[in-house]
């Protein structure tokens, strides 16, 4: 069995026996050479490992043009599509034999070596979607439904990803895309249907079985209002910080508090008097910083010392701007409570949970324009394979 080469490119077996030489192929520029030589043992084909190189140095080019076939290839755009370079290009993505996941599995491997990359305890699994607009009804995974990219339904394709997470450095860890009802015969009752939530569900089951390390799992509130999703997080003992909509509510009687946003806004703050509301102070990557408010509300399912805690952190207590005012919900025990001592979870106070929710931020601004650059939207494939 085949295990790993050196920079001659010469197979060794386990005891370290010379098997056989590998011919050359063209290098790719720079320090990407030498990422590139840590995955030649995953291709069979020498066309393999030298359209490897040229598919990494395509997706680095500058962005000034679309990352399609002949982007990649620096051929002329339309016509260029037809020239060798592209061709080959697109034939190592759609049709050649190499399996995804073990690449992915060496570059998650690779990023755990480095000290500046690898994951620590102190970090955070990040849930986000992805959709992007395509034609037609032939490509995998195509439907009309919910595009957060453009802000409306249309037909196009939506990916649940998984993205590791600190104040220095975020990566993705695995992307699942989600197949519409459509695609069906039996819609949404097929056996094989999975909704987001699943989906998101089982990326996190991922990277407890790949033994990931991170304090809590943080997302948005379509997840963090998904009862299902929630429980499952509970079941695999994950801690987590999740978002909620303003006007999350429970069951409760006429008179009491009934909602996120009327447990934000029954506690009085003022500027001499801020009462149970907390001051914080946030410290952002480019080195400002700003004061922030942290509330430990207690209502209706949510306290201190219950399962869930409610966490309302905003810029301003007063007001409650929609823009500046995050509702949270996390299973981290608070310090003090008598959940602290029996819970296995870390536990986590106010800043904590502010810094941990504040790291979901990255999804929402660097990421989305790594993507971009990256030419996520823009590849012309058709099949689940070369997607």
């Amino acid at each position: 069995m085949i295990f790993y080469t050196d920079a001659s490119s010469s197979l060794f077996s386990l005891d370290g026996n010379v098997m056989s030489r590998r011919l050359s192929v063209p290098p790719a520029p720079g320090p990407l050479e030498a990422y590139a030589c840590a995955f030649d043992d995953l291709f069979s084909h020498r066309s393999q490992r030298d359209q490897f190189r040229r598919y990494l140095e395509g997706l680095l080019l500058p962005s000034e043009r679309n990352k399609t076939f002949t982007g990649l290839a620096n051929t002329e755009p339309g016509v260029g599509a037809t020239e060798a370079a592209a061709q080959r290009i697109q034939w190592f993505v759609s049709e050649s034999t190499w399996e995804a996941e073990r690449i992915n599995q060496r570059r998650l491997h690779l990023l755990a070596e480095q000290e500046a990359t690898a994951p620590n305890p102190s970090g955070v699994l990040i849930i986000d979607e992805t959709g992007d607009r395509k034609w037609g009804n032939k490509t995998a995974h195509v439907g009309r439904q919910w595009l957060g990219s453009i802000g409306k339904t249309d037909n196009g394709i939506v990916s649940v990803s998984s993205l590791w997470a600190d104040e220095r450095v975020y990566y993705p860890v695995e992307v699942e895309p989600y197949t519409p009802s459509s695609h069906f015969a039996r819609g949404k009752a097929d056996p094989a249907f999975r909704t987001k939530p699943q989906i998101a569900l089982e990326l996190v089951e991922q990277a407890v079985a790949d033994k990931r390390p991170f304090l809590a799992m943080v997302t948005d509130s379509f997840y963090g209002e998904n009862e299902d999703f929630k429980a499952g997080l509970v079941d695999l003992s994950v801690g987590y910080v999740l978002a909620l909509k303003p006007s999350h509510c429970w069951w409760h009687r006429e008179g009491e508090i009934g909602s996120v946003f009327e447990a934000a806004s029954s506690v009085v703050w003022q500027a001499d008097d801020p009462g149970a509301w907390i001051a914080l102070k946030r410290v952002f990557r480019d080195g400002h910083k700003e004061e922030w408010w942290a509330l430990e509300a207690c209502a209706g399912p949510y306290g201190p010392e219950q399962s869930q805690r409610l966490v309302i952190v905003t810029t301003d207590p007063m007001q409650l701007p929609e823009q500046s005012t995050w509702y949270l919900t996390t299973n981290l025990p608070a310090p003090d409570s008598v959940r602290a001592a029996t819970s296995k979870l870390t536990v986590a106070d106010l800043a904590e949970v502010v810094r941990l929710y504040g790291l979901r931020i990255w999804v929402e601004q660097s990421y989305k324009k790594v993507k971009d650059t990256l030419g996520w939207a823009e590849y012309q494939v058709r099949d689940d394979a070369g997607i």
